[in-house]
């Protein structure tokens, strides 16, 4: 897989800040300010490092968007142990968004207009935010992923009153349901943002057993936080984000779940760290900085003896607002009852942070990010030409978001074994619970070889 994405030379995208009038002007636009999630309160267990004039941060604050769901757990780790202050990023603020919609109007304006710089993102957000797909106006605002933040942590939930109706991993009993559901009130299933994972994940999921998400169901867009509440007034069948949201569904007796994304495909890429673009070439130092802070918090969260503590920081009602740590302890040892009679104890279907059974996590590889532009293009979001060609305008837009080289050079700062830093920019072939495979040197193959889809190719 070498020849993958060769390294070429870095574009660099200097974005001229937006005037004082219209970023004003844009904050007023949007009606969902993001709700404060505080500077750290707890005092660092962690020294400060002494930070050479070469390491130095241009600044020591950042403002950092996160959805109160599992994955964004290394933001709030590495602010609450310490980790971002231990390497000169002593005034990081962590704003708890809405929506992603909210994250995504928040980093438009950025943090001088009131919003955010970035943080925790669904894949291809930075990518759709940076070609302007997703933005008010269209307008591009470059971004760069920085780091991948979890593996796992999501699943498919589904209403109790479907319970003993063959909905599970594999849908080919259940067929007949969803063709009567159609035919007077479709089945409907809920994500948290159009085109991006956890919209993925349920199409994947659907037409995997030849189910049609586009014609076959209705799908509708859900804050992560409301599916619950949705579920119990019975507005939706199902719906596909993140923990402690699906296992809160079941803790609650309204729901089960039908499969773990983990089930779908073992150690997937999940969400990811993102920062907009000019605020990474203006502080570069600043930005392995975070990165180191991020790095040292998912190696922590790696070590499966601190998620006791690592449940009870998350769930605090300035994070995720919780009435029991339990709701995610559990899980975050890979003990899932799934509420249908099913119970899962294996600590590999669990969230991991810094490694999982493919290697590491952290790293944001290049081919991840072509499987969701792939996925885009299969569900006609995006154009069929970003896969012509070998990928060729696919690959050239990954280039310039993805800076997996800033991963490597703040992993190196921080003395990152070597074993442990990637030296190919491909995971190589993955392989999905139906036995399709995605070979990111043939991303048209892959298209080709599926039978549900928009696109013709």
């Amino acid at each position: 897989m070498s020849g993958f994405f060769n390294q070429v030379s870095r574009r660099k995208f200097i974005v001229t800040a937006v005037a004082s009038g219209s970023a004003v002007f844009l904050k007023g636009c949007l009606g969902n300010p993001p709700e404060p999630g505080g500077t750290s309160t707890t005092s660092s267990v962690q020294p400060v490092v002494n930070i050479s004039p070469e390491q130095k941060p241009e600044t020591t604050k950042a403002k950092l968007g996160y959805i109160p769901i599992v994955e964004s757990a290394p933001l709030i780790i590495a602010l609450e142990k310490g980790f971002f202050k231990k390497h000169g990023m002593s005034d990081v603020e962590l704003s708890k968004q809405a929506s992603w919609g909210s994250a995504r109007d928040n980093v438009e304006i950025g943090s001088a207009g009131g919003g955010i710089d970035g943080g925790q993102w669904q894949m291809p957000m930075p990518h759709l935010i940076t070609e302007g797909k997703i933005t008010k106006g269209n307008k591009p605002i470059p971004m760069y992923v920085l780091a991948q933040l979890v593996t796992h942590g999501n699943a498919i939930a589904i209403a109790n009153k479907h319970l003993g109706k063959g909905i599970s991993l594999k849908l080919d009993t259940a067929k007949p349901l969803f063709a009567q559901l159609k035919a007077s009130t479709p089945f409907t299933a809920a994500f948290t943002f159009p085109h991006v994972n956890q919209d993925l994940w349920i199409r994947y999921w659907l037409s995997a057993s030849g189910i049609d998400p586009d014609t076959d169901v209705k799908l509708l867009t859900v804050p992560a936080a409301q599916t619950v509440a949705n579920m119990k007034t019975g507005t939706m069948d199902a719906f596909s984000t993140g923990d402690p949201w699906p296992f809160r569904l079941v803790n609650d007796k309204i729901g089960f779940m039908a499969a773990l994304t983990a089930e779908i495909w073992k150690n997937h890429p999940e969400e990811y760290f993102a920062m907009r673009g000019d605020w990474v070439d203006q502080n570069p130092k600043a930005t392995k900085a975070l990165l180191k802070g991020i790095m040292e918090a998912q190696q922590w969260l790696d070590n499966f003896n601190n998620r006791k503590e690592a449940a009870e920081i998350l769930a605090a009602k300035k994070y995720f607002g919780l009435s029991s740590p339990a709701v995610l302890a559990d899980p975050f040892q890979g003990k899932y009852d799934m509420g249908d009679g099913r119970k899962i104890d294996d600590k590999s279907m669990a969230a991991y942070y810094w490694k999982d059974g493919k290697g590491s996590v952290s790293y944001p590889y290049q081919s991840h990010d072509l499987w969701f532009i792939t996925e885009n293009v299969r569900w006609g979001f995006l154009p069929k030409d970003y896969i012509a060609n070998g990928a060729a305008k696919a690959k050239e837009l990954i280039k310039k978001v993805n800076r997996e080289d800033i991963w490597k050079e703040a992993a190196k700062e921080l003395g990152i074994p070597a074993a442990d830093i990637p030296t190919n920019t491909s995971r190589g072939v993955e392989e999905f619970f139906d036995g399709v495979k995605f070979d990111p040197e043939k991303p048209e193959e892959y298209l080709k070889s599926l039978k549900i889809k928009k696109v013709s190719i």
